[in-house]
């Protein structure tokens, strides 16, 4: 590990050495993953140009989650908030993986029911909440952005006792966490629709994260940031279109709910509806064209999400990916400045 006196030097290191393992490791995955016939299945529903994406080498994610926690605990000093979040990355992987062998090995493109995705989502989103209250000591509150006023979730609460510690168990507080981090989780989902989308989507606003991280001086938060960046950056180089590879619901389930526990930690919950504010839009989206066809009889959208509907209307993948890229970049940035002008000095 380098040393801690020089931090922005180490966070940078990170996100490079992240994205040249993730560059030189990737083609060696994707020729297993040939060898092995693990190929993308296709929605018959989605766009009929997609079609011809069907065999595509999935389960990219993997080796995201590899690299970035490889590069973690070699140059970082493991600290409890660390940990919590790579605990995040690797469960919510867990999910993604049993989700993508269903539909590859099982050939169900629809992969694991609802129902028990958002089961397992709700255990990990508790594991994290308790050694948030109990282990990092960040309280059961809410943070309003630009104020100094928090929202108090830390009662109704019980306690048990585990191993001879206490644990506080705060219902409001645990309820609060699910809901942040199945949004995430499945909206980073929902964006994995285009070659390059959800990568280059997540590298901006984990490096929004980064930056927070950076300024409240959790400096192992912002060096796991600097890694999950950088490993989507070398993953980009052969998932931009037309894709060599895809991370399936391993990779956008990871950084999802990555994503979410940055947020958490940093206690800007809030202000991911901001910076993840493509993901908002991914999300209402289909929110949206569900109550417009069953209210109303009619589709809002041609397609949903929103960046299959752009793709109907015309645009190239390619137009559609670089677009959204911009809008988070500005939504990214926004949050940020705004953390910026607020947050601790």
């Amino acid at each position: 590990m380098y040393p801690v006196r020089y931090p922005t030097y180490q966070v940078f290191l990170t996100a490079v050495l992240a994205l040249v393992a993730t560059v030189v490791l990737t083609p060696v995955w994707i020729e297993l993953l040939k060898r092995r016939n693990v190929g993308q299945v296709v929605r018959v529903d989605g766009p009929q140009k997609h079609l011809v994406k069907a065999g595509t080498p999935t389960m990219g994610g993997v080796l995201i989650i590899g690299v970035v926690t490889a590069v973690y605990f070699l140059l970082s000093r493991r600290d409890v908030s660390g940990l919590i979040a790579l605990f995040a990355l690797l469960a919510s992987g867990v999910i993604g993986l049993v989700d993508d062998y269903r539909k590859v090995v099982k050939e169900r493109s629809l992969g694991l029911r609802a129902r028990s995705k958002l089961l397992w989502q709700f255990a990990i989103s508790a594991v994290i909440g308790l050694a948030v209250v109990n282990i990092a000591n960040i309280p059961a509150n809410i943070a309003v952005p630009g104020t100094r006023f928090a929202i108090p979730l830390g009662s109704p609460a019980f306690s048990f006792t585990l191993f001879g510690a206490e644990i506080v168990v705060p219902i409001l507080y645990v309820a609060f966490i699910y809901l942040v981090f199945i949004s995430a989780t499945n909206t980073v989902n929902l964006t994995d629709g285009l070659d390059g989308l959800a990568a280059g989507t997540v590298t901006i606003t984990v490096l929004a994260y980064a930056g927070i991280a950076f300024r409240q001086n959790h400096l192992e938060l912002a060096v796991l940031s600097a890694a999950v960046a950088g490993a989507c950056i070398g993953f980009l180089w052969y998932n931009c279109y037309p894709a060599d590879i895809f991370m399936g619901d391993t990779g956008s389930l990871a950084l999802g709910g990555v994503i979410a526990t940055l947020a958490i930690l940093t206690r800007t919950e809030l202000l991911l509806i901001l910076i993840g504010g493509i993901y908002v839009i991914e999300g209402l989206s289909v929110i949206a064209q569900i109550i417009s066809f069953r209210w109303f009889g009619t589709r809002l959208l041609k397609m949903a999400p929103i960046h299959h509907h752009f793709e109907l209307k015309g645009w190239s993948e390619t137009q559609v990916m670089v677009r959204f890229w911009v809008v988070t970049g500005v939504l990214a940035g926004a949050g940020f400045a705004l953390f910026f002008m607020t947050g601790p000095k």
